[in-house]
């Protein structure tokens, strides 16, 4: 194992379904602090991606290495220990339990784990505070609103403050005040506590947003949120300086770079997202979950 490896390194990674490449190919490094967006339309290995970093699929050929470490090469209880340790995973999916209070739902994980009741406590406490719904702690999810809940599923996987974060379409399903809000919190993660991150999303315009935006914390402890374009001309942050876009299709990796060269990218994959045609038919289209029957059992 190398000293300071990257966080997640994914080495000519290829996972087949039916015959057809989910992903193809693939290769990036994520480094400590950094932060990837993953876009793509419907069906272009996104989600896939997503789960294979989480261990929850194992790649046909190729490897993936977190914190140096082969996934395929860990036992299960190895790598259910990794995933809780060191992953906060945020699919689209519904992941509430609807029988639990909002303190129970975040406190679930840390439970699995075998902390104390007090190690807990503070954790939970620290986390609701961090989303908003420190005031919520008795409440059942079905008292909550949809943007609450989605709040609660993003303190359910960062309770404990993992050194990763895997968010898949984050901000989905919410409108846009409680989308702006869920961003906020992704970049106050990202940068306050130094998470390092994959995130997935078909919504172009959450790229520059996390790109120009640095969570900022004051003298008082607070913690704002500041574009470079505000008046203190603060700089991004490390972290958002860092970051980098990988455009899909059909599973390859048909572009990865900064922001600026995505948005000035004249790669016909890129263009039609960033310039799609008028005529052009939704993308948006559901696809069954194929990996279902291919978890690592």
């Amino acid at each position: 194992m190398i000293d300071n490896p990257p966080v997640i390194d994914f080495r000519h990674v290829t996972i087949d379904f039916d015959g057809r490449h989910a992903l193809d190919d693939v290769s990036f490094t994520l480094e400590r602090g950094g932060m990837i967006c993953f876009t793509g339309i419907s069906g272009s290995g996104k989600s896939v991606l997503l789960r294979v970093a989480a261990g929850l699929l194992m790649p046909d050929a190729g490897e993936v290495l977190v914190d140096g470490c082969d996934i395929a090469r860990l036992s299960e209880p190895e790598l259910l220990a990794l995933r809780s340790k060191s992953m906060g995973v945020l699919f689209q999916e519904q992941s509430v339990f609807t029988g639990m209070s909002v303190y129970d739902n975040a406190a679930y994980r840390l439970n699995e784990n075998g902390l104390s009741d007090e190690e807990t406590d503070r954790a939970v406490n620290e986390i609701l505070r961090f989303v908003g719904l420190d005031e919520e702690l008795d409440k059942f999810p079905e008292e909550l609103s949809v943007g609450m809940c989605r709040r609660l599923e993003f303190a359910r996987a960062l309770v404990g403050w993992p050194k990763i974060m895997l968010l898949d379409e984050a901000s989905a399903g919410l409108d846009p005040l409680n989308a702006r809000a869920m961003l906020d919190l992704v970049i106050r993660a990202r940068d306050i506590h130094q998470i390092s991150t994959l995130f997935v999303t078909k919504e172009l315009r959450e790229i520059p947003y996390l790109n120009t935006h640095s969570a900022v914390k004051s003298m008082t402890g607070e913690i704002f949120i500041e574009s470079m374009a505000s008046g203190s001309q603060r700089q991004a942050t490390d972290a958002a300086r860092q970051m980098r876009v990988m455009v899909l299709d059909n599973g390859s990796a048909v572009f990865f770079g900064s922001v600026a060269e995505f948005a000035s990218s004249v790669l016909p994959q890129v263009t039609l997202l960033t310039h799609p045609p008028s005529s052009a038919p939704p993308t948006d289209t559901y696809i069954p979950d194929p990996w279902a029957r291919r978890a690592k059992k």
